[in-house]
């Protein structure tokens, strides 16, 4: 509702307040539902109140409301230094638009969390990705178009083997809902069509999520799109993605047949690791830093994938909370990154020379971030990594463990680099006139930083939601 009523806003500015507004109203209405879900269990609402399957439900447990919050924060605290940034990214006849293409994106994110119908899904997925186009190709740079194109292409295609899936699926049990589908599909598991449905709901969602070797999108998209999309899109797009894996293959087709009648659990072991390492590789040669901690982000995608492959509580717990940790160190350096941008208008790295001492509070956001990324510990980067090496070692995968902290080592490889720049080379010839960014864009940064921090040192939040909704998955009573 709000997205289409900001065309009736006349100032920017003004739109920009009630942009805040809306996002901040979810991020409350997340917070009691969060609150209510773990106290009381899941909330089922059926609109009209119509019954599945010829209505749509919307269902809330603790794996949604763990979504939802960490969509809306991270959207609210973003939206705080938009005003600020796109003045220098976005010319001001777009920015109306821009807000209306955010709010519509974030609406489709938190959709796709909380429905419990499957082509709902598709329906939000497609609303979402629509925007996300728009969104990414308002930037400044004109590689941006061919970004938005790129992702336009390979989104479209992954969104069409979800919908055939879901087809599939449809015609297999003759019910959408997802709680159904959950009932139905054990009965028919063993058709071929049931198993082209998870093969392509897999591989579209896999699309979706940038998962390794399905990643190509996503690099150009983080880093030609304007600063506030791109903090923005990689605290949240890939979170809804992975939301989705789990969904479907533990909700909808069930843990056994995804894991026990298909090698599913190999491959994504493997598929994963090699991400992690191929990604943080691809990281250290790159010279614009948006790409580096887009293809940072692709190796992270691969430790949540790591820990989904392991099917135990304890692995999916690792993966929730990197899902957690992951936005809100993403969200930082993104923003940081923005501000870096709003100052000297480019984020490559030979530009980053002296800018320590020129930029000191927002260098100092980049390098909490980056001790984050790394798993240092009192970050919240660190309380994941933990997590997941106690999965892989719960089911006696001591190699695993140590290839993960060996891909941890290549992350310091690159945020070394961005550090040596910034601090120990000499500043660029009329460097003396950068200063800091106003404190407008420096909150929303260092809120997210401090979260870092704070969920790294008081993890019951993160920790115990995770729990919850891992142990809900399997079926096991807290």
């Amino acid at each position: 509702m709000a997205a289409p009523l900001c065309l009736f806003l006349t100032r920017p500015r003004l739109v920009w307040f009630f942009s805040i507004v809306a996002s901040g109203l979810a991020f409350l209405i997340s917070c009691l539902l969060l609150q209510q879900v773990m106290a009381s269990g899941t909330i089922s609402y059926e609109l009209g109140a119509w019954d599945a399957p010829w209505g749509i439900e919307y269902r809330i447990d603790q794996l949604n409301a763990l979504l939802l919050l960490i969509i809306s924060s991270i959207s609210t605290v973003v939206l705080l230094a938009a005003d600020t940034s796109i003045r220098k990214e976005i010319p001001e006849d777009r920015h109306t638009v821009f807000y209306i293409l955010y709010l519509l994106s974030l609406a489709a994110m938190l959709g796709i969390v909380a429905t419990g119908d499957a082509f709902n899904i598709f329906v939000f997925l497609e609303i979402s990705s629509l925007s996300a186009y728009a969104l990414i190709a308002l930037g400044k740079d004109r590689h941006a178009l061919w970004a938005s194109f790129q992702y336009l292409i390979m989104g479209t295609i992954g969104a069409t083997f979800i919908l055939i899936g879901i087809g599939l699926m449809y015609q297999m049990t003759g019910t959408l809902n997802i709680a159904d589908l959950s009932i139905r599909l054990p009965e028919v598991a063993q058709t071929r069509t049931v198993f082209t449905a998870f093969a392509f709901v897999i591989v579209g969602v896999c699309l979706k999520l940038a998962m390794f070797p399905l990643h190509l999108w996503l690099p150009n998209a983080y880093a030609y799109a304007p600063s506030i999309v791109t903090a923005f899109f990689a605290a949240t797009a890939t979170k809804v993605a992975v939301y989705l894996l789990i969904r479907f293959t533990f909700s909808v087709f069930g843990l056994s047949f995804s894991f026990t009648h298909l090698p599913l659990q190999v491959v994504f072991m493997v598929l994963g690791l090699v991400g992690i390492f191929a990604a943080s590789t691809a990281a250290i040669y790159q010279s614009n830093i948006k790409h580096l901690f887009a293809y940072s982000s692709v190796a992270q995608i691969g430790y949540m994938i790591v820990g989904f492959s392991l099917t135990t509580a304890l692995g999916l717990t690792a993966t929730l909370l990197h899902l957690f940790n992951h936005a809100l160190m993403k969200g930082a350096l993104f923003l940081a990154l923005g501000a870096v941008m709003y100052r000297i208008g480019t984020t490559q790295l030979r530009d980053f020379q002296g800018l320590g001492r020129q930029m000191p509070v927002t260098m100092a956001a980049i390098v909490i971030g980056g001790l984050s990324l790394i798993g240092v510990p009192l970050t919240v980067g660190f309380v994941s990594k933990w997590y997941l090496v106690l999965a892989v070692i719960e089911v006696g995968w001591w190699p695993i463990a140590v290839l993960i902290l060996l891909g941890s080592l290549l992350a310091v490889v690159y945020v070394w680099r961005i550090v040596e720049v910034a601090y120990f080379k000499p500043s660029l010839e009329g460097a003396d006139s950068i200063k800091e960014v106003p404190l407008a864009f420096m909150i929303p940064i260092w809120t997210l930083v401090l979260a870092n921090v704070y969920f790294g040192i008081d993890t019951r939040l993160s920790v115990q939601v995770a729990q919850a909704a891992s142990q809900s998955l399997f079926g096991v009573s807290p």
